[in-house]
């Protein structure tokens, strides 16, 4: 007998005395917390316990097609890659207890393209690649894993945070439903020339509040709704017996019935309208009204965004801000996505911002010359959460020096006000003065353009800090018509001077995920935040900054990072696997940041980015850290695409 014979003898005895302790092992970790009982004592009966001295190599490239599957007992197992330039192998990631490899080579039936070295004294279970392939074809659950990596245990977080934020809410629901499954019933219809009372009459009959107005081939011309007929009602002199036709709204709002929950709650969000059209070939096939969507909330999506437009004071204004936590609550406990729900929380935000400004102009009176309100940073990319400051700016139209001048002093007063009056609905003041307050920051078209170009011209250490937020802009309220077009020429100039691109990386480079070689989290080691690592900086910025570099080096317009991301794969500016596992990296760790607001909130303390990563469960924690290394490995791209 062997020396490698006796070893594994004496690795599948180690097993076989202690099945139930490793199967027991086995069902803290997943995959296999979702395999079945079966599957795990089958995989147990066949496998070793295999121990590696510190430093010892267990996988090479030259071994050829890998031949076993290893699960980490205990200890650590360290990846290392030799990179293009580099002397020295760099850790492309770690492996702790619970985790397996190699899976890619594996599946593949190749060789493993990583050295595996034991980075301390390690104990794995192996099995032989036949058996694998066994596992492979019995287990659902384990198949998916292999096929999916972490990207499979997404789906169980993502249930974890549905279960939790529903243990107060109760039914289950799903933004991600398809509205043909939430429109159950035949759309009540009538054709042009129904008359008013006729039509009201067949919607008291149906017990609905809309009316599709269509031509012969059903498709929709108009709508008209009981919201309609109360203001008509309103108005005594309202001819009933005329045709509907002239009171119906045109060009009704339509998706088709493949559309998801989520994305009729952001149309009638964004129009201010109640009731959707399902229409598929141009023919009618349904209408789902807000009463579908959110009739079983406490708080609905809908009804917080007209309260929000129709606020009549201040104060209402910052009273409704308050049901915006709630309804984040809700939107979890329905399935909503983290990416859904900043996109949500952005949405009122814009609400909220927009009838602030109305109302203060209200107070103080119209200054008489048309303004844009700009917002950069996160309200500029669509990506805000509960805790969020103001980054604003105002834009205007001027022809000469002396006439900007002019109109600047007349705004400024009211600038300050609608900074005020939001800072009152929750958006913290900016420490660094980036509000449309600022003199700085309330320009002409022209103003804004040269700033931009000097941004662009001159890379000081200020210019950079400051194209990472001014360049994720967008209009909120007000024409946006000459901001497009200046920003268009603003995009021209970055994708021609590639020494401005050169610096925008290396400052894309200075917030590195806060994993390390020897540890799995790189936490401060002092100070109010010993212990704790910060989710947005180091973790979500480096997605940030990598997509707005390549973005504006390529032309693209969209200010918001997973719209970036897709843009840039669908351009196969970033391979479509690595911009999927970015793009999957990004909304796990703004999951996470966003659960740590809510239970701030709930607890009445500070809203903060800073997590101790101890306080989380292991799916989570391995997951976290998975993300921070696709976060090094977007940066490691970009220090190769720049030469830095």
């Amino acid at each position: 007998m062997t020396r490698e014979d006796r070893f594994a003898q004496a690795g599948k005895a180690a097993i076989m005395q202690n099945i139930q302790g490793t199967i027991s092992f086995l069902l803290a970790y997943p995959p296999f917390n979702q395999m079945e009982q079966a599957h795990l004592a089958w995989l147990v009966e066949h496998a070793q316990l295999r121990f590696y001295a510190a430093g010892e190599q267990i996988l090479h490239p030259q071994d050829g097609p890998a031949q076993r599957f290893f699960i980490v007992k205990q200890g650590l197992i360290r990846g290392e890659r030799l990179i293009a330039g580099q002397a020295k192998p760099d850790t492309t990631f770690e492996i702790s207890a619970g985790e397996c490899f190699p899976l890619a080579a594996l599946i593949g039936e190749r060789a493993t393209r990583t050295i595996h070295l034991a980075g301390e004294d390690t104990f794995c279970l192996t099995i032989d690649r036949e058996h694998f392939v066994s596992l492979f074809r019995r287990s659902l659950p384990f198949r998916d894993f292999a096929l999916r990596g972490v990207s499979s245990l997404l789906d169980q977080v993502n249930h974890q945070a549905q279960q939790q934020a529903s243990e107060s809410l109760g039914s289950h629901y799903s933004l991600d439903a398809r509205l043909s499954e939430l429109s159950d019933r035949q759309p009540v219809t009538c054709s042009p020339v129904t008359p008013i009372r006729a039509a009201v009459r067949l919607m008291h009959e149906a017990s609905v509040g809309s009316i599709v107005i269509t031509d012969p081939q059903q498709t929709p011309l108009g709508i008209f709704t009981l919201r309609d007929l109360r203001g008509l009602i309103a108005i005594a002199e309202t001819d009933l017996e005329q045709p509907i036709s002239q009171v119906m709204i045109t060009n009704p709002s339509h998706l088709p019935s493949s559309a998801s929950a989520f994305d009729a709650a952001i149309a009638m969000t964004g129009q201010h309208i109640a009731h959707i059209c399902l229409v598929d070939r141009g023919r009618l096939t349904g209408v789902v009204s807000e009463r579908d969507l959110f009739s079983l909330q406490r708080v609905d999506l809908v009804h917080i965004a007209r309260a929000l437009r129709e606020a009549p004071e201040l104060e209402a204004l910052v009273a409704l801000r308050r049901d915006i936590r709630r309804l984040v609550d809700s939107m979890l406990a329905h399935g909503a996505s983290s990416t859904q729900v900043t996109r949500i929380i952005t949405l009122l935000n814009d609400h909220s911002v927009c009838r602030a400004i109305e109302l203060c102009i209200a107070e103080m009176g119209d200054p008489g010359m048309p303004f844009s309100w700009l917002c950069f940073g996160s309200e500029g990319r669509q990506e805000q959460t509960l805790h969020t400051d103001q980054d604003n700016g105002i834009l205007f139209n001027a022809q000469t020096p002396a006439q900007a001048e002019e109109t600047r002093r007349r705004l400024l007063p009211l600038a300050r006000r609608i900074n005020q009056a939001l800072a009152d609905c929750g958006f913290t003041l900016c420490k660094g003065n980036i509000m449309a307050g600022n003199p700085e920051l309330c320009l002409s078209t022209s103003e804004w353009a040269e700033r931009f170009g000097k941004m662009i011209a001159s890379t000081t250490p200020k210019n950079l800090l400051a194209s990472s937020i001014y360049f994720d802009f967008r209009v909120v309220w007000g024409v946006a018509s000459a901001a497009q077009r200046m920003f268009d020429s603003v995009l021209q100039r970055i994708a021609g001077n590639t020494l401005f691109q050169q610096q925008m990386a290396q400052n894309a480079l200075l917030h590195r995920p806060p994993i390390g070689r020897l540890r799995e989290f790189i936490l401060a080691r002092s100070g109010n935040d010993k212990d704790t690592l910060d989710l947005k900086v180091q973790g979500l910025g480096p997605f940030v900054d990598g997509a707005r570099l390549l973005a504006l080096s390529n032309g693209i317009t969209s200010s918001n990072t997973l719209v970036r991301l897709q843009a840039l794969r669908d351009a196969r500016l970033i391979e479509p696997l690595d911009a999927d596992a970015y793009v999957e990296a990004y909304q796990f760790i703004q999951l996470i940041r966003m659960q740590q607001h809510q239970l701030q909130d709930r607890e009445g303390r500070a809203l903060s980015n800073r997590i101790d990563p101890d306080q989380l469960n292991h799916l989570d924690r391995r997951i976290l850290r998975e993300s921070f290394r696709q976060a090094k490995r977007l940066q490691a791209s970009l220090a190769l695409r720049y030469n830095l």
